[in-house]
């Protein structure tokens, strides 16, 4: 029997939740961004584990590798239906994230290998120059149950 199963903070189909931050280009500015996203996320009734890896992923990505002097990057948050969109804006357009296997002793260099398991879908858009866009979707629905009606015996 399918069910479908009601999470609180999802709504139906074409109803849009969104929020938008501008956070400065810094640690700090990316652990905010972390921060923020979780407290946004669970006062919509959304999880919000997966989703703050992400952001906090993202966002240290903006601080470090996307920082320009004096710029900041902006953190949006997006649930379409039953879809988490996380975007993560920067000024540095020129440098594109690329996914790779770190060396074995690197103490960095793992955070996209962390969005690309946690995310179900992510990737980059170019933006007005310079600025570039680095984005996760997570689907909010809940795995299908095992089917239930088997009994489990071998017999059948």
């Amino acid at each position: 029997m399918n069910q479908k199963i009601a999470l609180p903070g999802i709504r139906p189909e074409g109803q849009v939740r969104h929020v938008s931050l501008l956070l400065s280009s810094t640690p700090r500015g990316a652990r905010l961004a972390r921060l923020l996203a979780v407290d946004t996320l669970r006062s919509w009734g959304i999880p919000h584990e997966t989703a703050g890896q992400v952001v906090a992923e993202l966002a240290a990505n903006a601080a470090t590798h996307g920082r320009v002097p004096g710029r900041s990057f902006r953190l949006t948050l997006y649930v379409v239906g039953a879809t988490l969109r996380v975007e993560v804006t920067d000024t540095r357009g020129d440098r594109r994230p690329v996914l790779r296997e770190p060396d074995g002793a690197a103490e960095c260099g793992r955070g996209l290998l962390l969005v690309d398991v946690l995310a179900d879908r992510w990737g980059v858009a170019e933006g007005r120059h310079p600025r570039k866009t680095v984005w996760a979707e997570i689907d909010l629905t809940p795995p299908p149950e095992p089917d239930s009606s088997r009994s489990g015996d071998a017999g059948g």
